[in-house]
Formats: C-alpha cells, sequence, structure tokens
C-alpha cells in the first residue's frame, strides 16, 4: 500500500515537471479544451437566458390568451391570404355570451401614427380595446384609470398610454388630463399602464396607446371589420375548450361547412409557447454542437502533443524501465499528465466561458443565465476528453522496448 502510494506521489511529482517544464507548450495544448469549455458554457447561458426571456414574454401576453385573427379564403379552388377581416363586432359578443369557456373577450384594431403632446411628439402604435382587455393581458393601470363600458359605447375620445410613450410626451409626468393629438384626432389621457418590458419579437410593449375600439374604429381607421379578437379562457385546462367553443361558434355564424376552410384562425399561448421553444432549442443545439467541435479539437490537440512528448521522452521511459518501472507505470504517467492539462483547460475554460458570457448580456443587453450544471458537465467532459485522448500516447509509451527506448537518440 505504502509503495502504492509513493510510486504515485512520483507520478504526480514527474508529471507535473514535465508540464512546468513546458509552460508554453502546455498552454496552448490546453487551449483546445479551454475554447472547447467556454463555448459550452457560453452557449448554455445564452440558451438558458434566451428561453426564460421567451417564457417571461409569453407569460407576459396575459392569462391563458388566444388570439383570433383573420385567416385566408377560397378564392377559384385556391387558398390565400385575402387581406381583409371578416371577423365583426356581433362575433366578439357571441363569443362572450355563448361560449362557456371564455371568460374574457375583447375586439381589437391597431393603427400606427404621429402623436402630438404640446411641442412634443411621438410616432407610436394606437390600439383600439374593450374594457376586458386589462384581465386578458393582465396588465395594471400604473395612474389615472382605465376606460369605461360607456365609452366604448359612446366612442369617447379617451386613452391609456404605454409608460414608453408617456415618458416621451410627459417627462414630467404631468400626463393625467392631458390632450393627445393622433391623426389630429384629440383624446384625453386618463391612465398610464404600468411597464411591462419586450415582446417575443423584441419590441418595446410600452410604446404603444389604447383607446376604445370603438373610437378607433370610426375616428382613426373608417372600416367596420376587426383586426382581431382577443379572449381568456376561463382557466389554463380550459384553454383547448374554449377554442374549440369558438371554433365550431365562429364556423356557425360565417356559414362554413363542417370540414371546410375557415376564414379565422386561433393561436394560443402554448401554441406561441412551443414554437418559441422549438426554435430555442434549435439555437441550443447549433451552439452545443460548435462547443462539441471545439472540445474535439482540443482533444485531438492533447494527443498529437502528448504523442510528441512521447517521442521526445523515449530515452527517459528507457531508463524508467530499466531501473524498475512497468508499462502500467509508463501509462498511468502519461495519462496523468494528459488529464491534468484537461482538468486545467476545464478550469480556465470555466472562468473564460462565465467572464465571456457576462460580457456578452452586459454589451448586447442579452438575458444571461450561468447554469451550474453546465459547468460541471463541461469541467467532466474536459476531463473525459483528457483521459480519451491521452490514453493512445500513453499506451504507445506504455509498450516501449527498453533496450530500443534507451538506443533511441
Amino acid at each position: 500500500m505504502r509503495n502504492s502510494l509513493v510510486r504515485l506521489g512520483n507520478i504526480t511529482i514527474v508529471g507535473l515537471k514535465s508540464i512546468a517544464r513546458n509552460k508554453m507548450r502546455s498552454l496552448l495544448t490546453a487551449l483546445g479544451v479551454v475554447i472547447g469549455v467556454a463555448c459550452v458554457i457560453v452557449s448554455v447561458a445564452i440558451g438558458a437566458g434566451v428561453a426564460a426571456s421567451v417564457s417571461e414574454m409569453i407569460n407576459s401576453l396575459g392569462s391563458n390568451f388566444i388570439m383570433i385573427m383573420p385567416g385566408a379564403s377560397t378564392q377559384g379552388g385556391a387558398r390565400i391570404f385575402s387581406g381583409s377581416s371578416t371577423l365583426t363586432e356581433e362575433d366578439a359578443a357571441a363569443i362572450a355570451r355563448e361560449c362557456s369557456a371564455v371568460a374574457y373577450v375583447s375586439p381589437s384594431l391597431r393603427t400606427a401614427g404621429q402623436v402630438v403632446a404640446g411641442e412634443l411628439n411621438w410616432s407610436t402604435q394606437v390600439f383600439g380595446v374593450g374594457i376586458d382587455w386589462p384581465s386578458i393581458r393582465a396588465w395594471n393601470i400604473k395612474d389615472g384609470a382605465f376606460f369605461s363600458d360607456g365609452d366604448v359605447r359612446s366612442g369617447s375620445k379617451v386613452a391609456v398610454l404605454g409608460t414608453t410613450v408617456a415618458d416621451n410626451l410627459f417627462p414630467n409626468g404631468d400626463a393625467i388630463g392631458s390632450i393627445i393629438r393622433v391623426k389630429n384626432v384629440p383624446f384625453r389621457v386618463v391612465g398610464v399602464l404600468e411597464k411591462k418590458g419586450g415582446s417575443m419579437m423584441g419590441s418595446d410593449q410600452d410604446d404603444m396607446i389604447v383607446a376604445p375600439w370603438t373610437t378607433v374604429q370610426k375616428r382613426l381607421l373608417g372600416q367596420q371589420k376587426l383586426g382581431m379578437i382577443i379572449v381568456s379562457a376561463a382557466s389554463a385546462d380550459q384553454v383547448q375548450e374554449a377554442q374549440d367553443q369558438i371554433d365550431a361558434l365562429l364556423r356557425q355564424r360565417h356559414r362554413i361547412p363542417p370540414g371546410g376552410d375557415t376564414d379565422f384562425m386561433m393561436r394560443s399561448q402554448e401554441e406561441i409557447a412551443q414554437a418559441n421553444a422549438q426554435q430555442v432549442q434549435l439555437m441550443r443545439n447549433l451552439l452545443l454542437g460548435i462547443a462539441i467541435v471545439s472540445l474535439f479539437v482540443g482533444g485531438i490537440g492533447i494527443m498529437n502533443i502528448m504523442l510528441v512528448s512521447v517521442t521526445e521522452r523515449t530515452r527517459e521511459i528507457g531508463i524508467r524501465m530499466a531501473i524498475g518501472a512497468r508499462g502500467r507505470h509508463v501509462l498511468l504517467q502519461f495519462l496523468f499528465e494528459a488529464v491534468t492539462l484537461s482538468v486545467l483547460g476545464g478550469l480556465l475554460g470555466v472562468l473564460f466561458g462565465i467572464g465571456v458570457a457576462k460580457g456578452i448580456g452586459k454589451v448586447a443587453h442579452w438575458p444571461i443565465v450561468i447554469s451550474p450544471t453546465a459547468i460541471v458537465v463541461a469541467f467532466a467532459v474536459a476531463a473525459t476528453v483528457g483521459i480519451f485522448f491521452g490514453f493512445y500516447p500513453a499506451r504507445k509509451a506504455s509498450r516501449l522496448d527498453p533496450i530500443d527506448a534507451l538506443r533511441y537518440e
């Protein structure tokens, strides 16, 4: 037992001296592993950050959110997107009245324009919505109040501002009660929304104005149809039931036969989440693929350098075998050096990867989540790379003939 410990200590000391004797070569050998481990940590950090951000943004859509949008129509036997809506105020009212799995319903229209307040102006989007809109979007009022059902029925010229619009038009915070002009139509500000943040597409959700849909429809757009109907299911378990009820109702109202192509389409919060999850997973796989290639290249680098080391130290190996060292001792010696280089590269890679990930997050303003699991796995893979790619050179060294090794020049 004691002899084994002494031998192990000698292997460790000789291995560390060999690595220290060629500092630059050892560092360059470990560089491939450093880059590979860093790539793993950065890719996982970016992927996890994006996934968390997407999840947060999808949740920001609202509670059990479902969008009903204009769909394609059949003309001359061909399915095309007509660009015109068949959704009406009556459709929204029927959904609220007849679909038991639906909790809230709001008509929706959208337009864009320059908004003027005194000497300041701002280009933004204006959404026409109903009184259920804050409940559907889970969006609270920071200042003032939301408009009333009476405002919707009468088409009152009132508006609620997103925080971005409020900050740019009223930097002193005196938005409530002020008059703004949208396409030369005056609106009285009755409320300011809480800050929501970015959307799934990267746009600013707070850069918007909401007003009664009847006002937007008549005063700003001059159209009869709705751009969209948004609803909230009564619970998360009833989202699919709500979609089925809406589909059956609108088919009946739009006189679409069973199995026929609809002139509307629906997207639920869950469907949006699944689509984005697939995109995030694709990005993760791409980044991890790059990291694996980097680790593989780093492993080949270790194997090449260890083979060179075996050639350079052939006489040393012959002398050690001549004084009693066995093949397994030589194998352990070179395997120890390969693993040490990999572990050193892994440690440097972890530090480098964390630094790069945080730097990317700070410079590019990307969401970054450093995963302890990714760090442990990357470090373990680095050690495995050392064992895998270091075994062949170590095995070659252990099989050298002592007589030939001593004669080697």
